[in-house]
This record gives structure tokens, C-alpha cells and sequence, in this order.
């Protein structure tokens, strides 16, 4: 059976390499796209599953019509409020729904890395989170960079809403021990870098992801499109389209 795909902000950057990889992709068809003004409700109906990689405020308007209408979604979009995460999953007690900050299969391992890095080394190495993206991104630090953080604080029985540090400025004292720094940088058309470091009396060890294309993500958008075809509610991350958790 093809599974028809709905690919919204499909005039973004995102958008069109969404549209190439269904293009290309056996057993898959384009159904439907649109993008801000467009009739979403119309071409939602017309999909299994649609694919979105746009703002929390679209995301949201599109995952109400994706329950509405019973239809299955992939998000990629990053930035939620807490109060749009509770209505995510809401909505996954009625639809299957794959929410990924980043849909990179690379991202996914690195971020197992990360976990395993982060258990084994233990307190006595400082953790910090660098990432860089093109100019053009609204939102800091990126999803992945928080996910990445989120990744090392639960390995070390923490939390980010309780050690991380997203700013540092003028006299900040020394490193507070256990917290975990965020740093960002923005320029040109850089797609994804991340880099955590775990910074050690004498070594230092660095996990870094680059993106050099959006087609990385477009494919594991499409993995994750292709496992929920069986499901029919739950919210699932790359973890579980990967069989990693």
C-alpha cells in the first residue's frame, strides 16, 4: 500500500528537501502540501500522515486538524511551550504521532553516545553543549542542543531545569559543579553543528554532530512517517523508529 504524505511549510528550506526525498522514495506518494494561508484542513484529509518541520504556533494548528481528522503526524519542529507539549500529548491518546527535535538517524546515535558518556564519567567531568546554526534560525539553543543536554543530565540523575546555565557574562564566579552550559553561535548557512564536550582534570572528551545537508533529516522524517503507518495512537520518539529503546 503507498502511504500518502502531506508535507507542511512545504516552500521552506526544510520543506523542499521533504518533497524531494517522498519524491523519490519507493512506496510513498505526495499527497498534499501547503504552507502558511493555505487550506491545511483540506489537504490533511487527503494524507495518512503528514510531515511538519515548521513553528510551534503552525505545528500546533495543523496537529489539531491531524486529530480531527485522524491522521498521523511527524514533528520536527522545535521551540514548544510547556503548554503546547501537554496538547502533543493530548493528542497522542487518539493519534501516533513522532515528535523528534532532531529526525537526523546520526543525531540519534550521537545522542546515545552522549548517555553513555555521561553515566560512565560521572560528575568529575564538567559538561557543556555547544551548537551553531545558519543565521536565519529563530529559536536558542536549538531542540537537538536541549535534547542533548536533557540526554546528559538524566544519565547523571539530574535535570536541566535544575543545572543548566544558558548565559554567562562579565565576573560569573567559578563553574558551578554539576551544571551543565549552553552556548550558541549563528552565521551563514551553517544547517546543524553540535558538539557536547565533557571537560576532565588532564583529557577532555568531544561528541560532535555536523549537518551538511537537510536530507539527513528528510530521511529519518521518512523512517518515522513509515513506522507510524502500523500505529494508531502513542507518541514516539527516534529512539523508538530506530528500535533503540
Amino acid at each position: 500500500m503507498t502511504l500518502k504524505v502531506g508535507i507542511a511549510g512545504a516552500n521552506g528550506r526544510m520543506g523542499q528537501a521533504l518533497r524531494a526525498a517522498v519524491g523519490a522514495a519507493e512506496g510513498m506518494a505526495l499527497a498534499a502540501t501547503f504552507d502558511v494561508g493555505d487550506d491545511y484542513e483540506s489537504a490533511i484529509a487527503r494524507c495518512n500522515v503528514i510531515i511538519d518541520f515548521t513553528r510551534p504556533e503552525g505545528t500546533m494548528a495543523h496537529l489539531a486538524a491531524c486529530r480531527a481528522a485522524k491522521k498521523k503526524i511527524v514533528i520536527g519542529t522545535t521551540g514548544f511551550a510547556p503548554e503546547d507539549l501537554a496538547k502533543i500529548q493530548a493528542a497522542a491518546t487518539e493519534i501516533a504521532i513522532v515528535k523528534a527535535p532532531n529526525m537526523s538517524v546520526g543525531v540519534v546515535v550521537t545522542a546515545k553516545l552522549v548517555e553513555m558518556a555521561s553515566r560512565s564519567l560521572g560528575p568529575d567531568y564538567d559538561v557543556e553543549v555547544f551548537e551553531m546554526h545558519h543565521k536565519l534560525k529563530v529559536d536558542a539553543p536549538s531542540g537537538t542542543a536541549l535534547m542533548l543536554g536533557e540526554v546528559a543530565a538524566k544519565a547523571r540523575g539530574t535535570t536541566l531545569e535544575k543545572d543548566a546555565v544558558h548565559a554567562r557574562h562579565g565576573t560569573t564566579g567559578e563553574r558551578k559543579a554539576g551544571t551543565i552550559g549552553f552556548s550558541t553561535a549563528r552565521g551563514g548557512d551553517v544547517v546543524g553543528d553540535h558538539t557536547v564536550f565533557f571537560a576532565g582534570v588532564g583529557e577532555r572528551i568531544e561528541i560532535t554532530h555536523r549537518s551538511n545537508s537537510r536530507a539527513t533529516y528528510a530521511q529519518g522524517a521518512l523512517r518515522a512517517a513509515r513506522f507510524l503507518a502500523g500505529r494508531t495512537h502513542g507518541l514516539y520518539s527516534m529512539e523508538d523508529v530506530l528500535g533503540l529503546v
